[in-house]
């Protein structure tokens, strides 16, 4: 039969749309089915904060940040403990973009109008032995433009070989199964659902209006991850992280539900690491929802107090912004899905970060006036403040026992001690009177401050947690909330597929969060953030360049 084009992308996020245009620009002919409207173009990349993994940048050198492709190589495989059988390709795969992060991958970017606000981040700081979990510099670049910012370039090149007549968009087609004859993939086929403007993120319509059979010499699935499907969620909770909790909310809309991870797999691609994750334990209630069950995520600063769920410290390391799996472990094992950040309005001002480019309006607009008023505000960032406002997860007190009363009656369990939570927080604040210390929190404050990019926007000045001078006293109850899938499909590191028997299957690919961002488990068991987008960013173009190259 005629061939539709010489390659179908499954997916139109960010790994899709990189993996499209790269085919598109080798002059062979892409079509990109999507299940959701033309609004989504671009996926989770859009809604995302724009972080992104750089090594040795220029703007880590201009703050003084010695890096290199040894220390975060170290850094990388000391977080992803890869310990199976199964973790040969995810390993390569590490080393291949550890290898982009610290090459290529900024001039790549930045030919195609890329920028990166000059204040580098540093994310998942770990607190453990040197090739433990963890960052061991700042290294978590934030796109100018955030999200939308990283997609820009992409879906203009898209529009570009649109306008050729190389690429061709089939919006509301969702594929239901792939099309193999004698073991090769040559398609897709699937429904029509009905057109639906539905605003970005929000759920639309399933409604069938027809079907549809498209023809190519290769099929890239680029379709995904599982986090805005809870029940999927669950089946795959790892038991080393204690039972899944009972109550989540989602970082990612409702359609990024898992299906055509289930259809692949029915195919017979090998789906390897299905029980490695990353959820956050910052999760908050959003008070103006835009999808079901929507959840924002915390970007703190190392200085709130944290408590689990019957008022006890958490134990060191697992302070804010050191390990998330470490923290969600610790956190399930109380038998509660829940916990709370105790902090100052001096805190909150400096410290407190949404994650998401609705959420960072000044970033994600591109301006510097905004930017730099989000900095010497008296109050903290507008959207902070409309949280502390209007968010169901937060209480506002002017001292110790109200709050601790507040914060039983949001969660309905009475586990706090006014008492208990008090005598933590003094011990904690005698801790401030001196530069030398014991408690490991307030070293690490300190260790903060010394980086210059945290000093000035990310870490609040020490200061005593009870002293009215820094109040209102704020309480934030912390959700689980739903984000990213760690495993996928066993791809080699032209990102094509592997069946059950360890043959590459002609014709498939796969790339972003369906491949693990690469390899079946680029990641490991853990994340070192910033690192989710550039993995759709290599994995999407190692197969857009390959299926290109193999297609005649």
């Amino acid at each position: 039969m005629a061939e539709d084009a010489d390659v179908i992308v499954v997916g139109g996020g960010l790994a899709g749309l990189v993996a499209a245009t790269e085919i598109a620009d080798a002059g062979k002919r892409v079509i990109v089915v999507d299940q959701e409207g033309e609004q989504s173009l671009g996926g989770q990349a859009f809604w995302s904060f724009g972080g992104l993994f750089l090594v040795d940048s220029p703007e880590q050198r201009r703050l003084g940040i010695k890096d290199c492709y040894d220390l975060a190589l170290q850094d990388w495989m000391g977080t992803a403990g890869f310990d199976r059988d199964d973790d040969h390709w995810p390993k390569r795969w590490a080393e291949a973009y550890v290898a982009f992060a610290a090459g290529e991958k900024r001039d790549w970017l930045r030919a195609m109008g890329h920028r990166i606000f000059p204040v580098v981040g540093w994310a998942e700081r770990g607190g453990y032995d040197a090739m433990g979990h963890g960052n061991s510099v700042p290294r978590f670049h934030v796109t100018w433009g955030t999200g939308p910012g990283i997609v820009e370039p992409f879906e203009r090149r898209a529009q570009e070989a649109q306008k050729a007549g190389r690429l061709t968009f089939r919006f509301r087609h969702r594929v239901d199964t792939l099309v193999m004859t004698s073991g090769r993939v040559e398609g897709v086929a699937g429904a029509v659902l009905e057109a639906d403007s539905v605003a970005r993120g929000k759920s639309s319509s399933r409604k069938v209006t027809g079907d549809f059979t498209l023809r190519a010499q290769a099929v890239v699935v680029a379709s995904g991850g599982i986090g805005g499907n809870h029940e999927m969620v669950r089946q795959n909770w790892p038991k080393r992280l204690g039972e899944p909790p009972k109550f989540m909310i989602s970082g990612v809309p409702e359609h990024v539900d898992g299906r055509m991870i289930g259809i692949t797999e029915a195919a017979g691609a090998r789906l390897i690491n299905r029980d490695r994750m990353w959820h956050y334990v910052e999760g908050i209630r959003n008070w103006d929802p835009i999808w079901p069950r929507h959840g924002i995520r915390i970007l703190p600063g190392p200085s709130s107090m944290w408590f689990d769920a019957t008022g006890k410290r958490l134990p060191a390391p697992l302070f804010p912004g050191s390990d998330t799996l470490g923290q969600l472990n610790y956190i399930m094992g109380t038998g509660y899905d829940y916990s709370w950040f105790i902090l100052t309005q001096s805190i909150i001002k400096k410290e407190f970060a949404l994650s998401g480019s609705e959420q960072n309006p000044d970033l994600t607009g591109k301006s510097w006036r905004m930017t730099i008023r989000r900095a010497t505000n008296k109050g903290a960032p507008a959207p902070v403040e409309a949280f502390k406002q209007n968010g169901a997860d937060f209480i506002v007190r002017d001292n110790l026992a109200d709050l601790v009363s507040a914060m039983n009656a949001l969660s309905g369990d009475n586990l706090l001690k006014a008492d208990h939570i008090k005598a933590q927080i003094e011990a904690r604040d005698r801790e401030m009177s001196n530069a030398y210390v014991k408690d490991a929190q307030v070293m690490n404050i300190h260790n903060a401050r010394r980086y210059i990019g945290d000093r000035l926007i990310r870490t609040a000045k020490p200061h005593r947690i009870l002293d009215p001078a820094h109040g209102p006293l704020i309480a934030v109850k912390l959700n689980i909330l739903t984000r990213k899938t760690l495993g996928g499909f066993e791809t080699d590191l032209d990102s094509r597929v592997f069946g059950n028997s360890r043959e590459i299957i002609p014709g498939l690919y796969a790339a972003g969060e369906a491949a693990g961002f690469g390899g079946g488990g680029v990641h490991g068991y853990r994340s070192l953030e910033g690192t989710f987008l550039g993995g759709c960013l290599f994995s999407g173009r190692n197969a857009g360049r390959a299926a290109a190259k193999a297609v005649g």
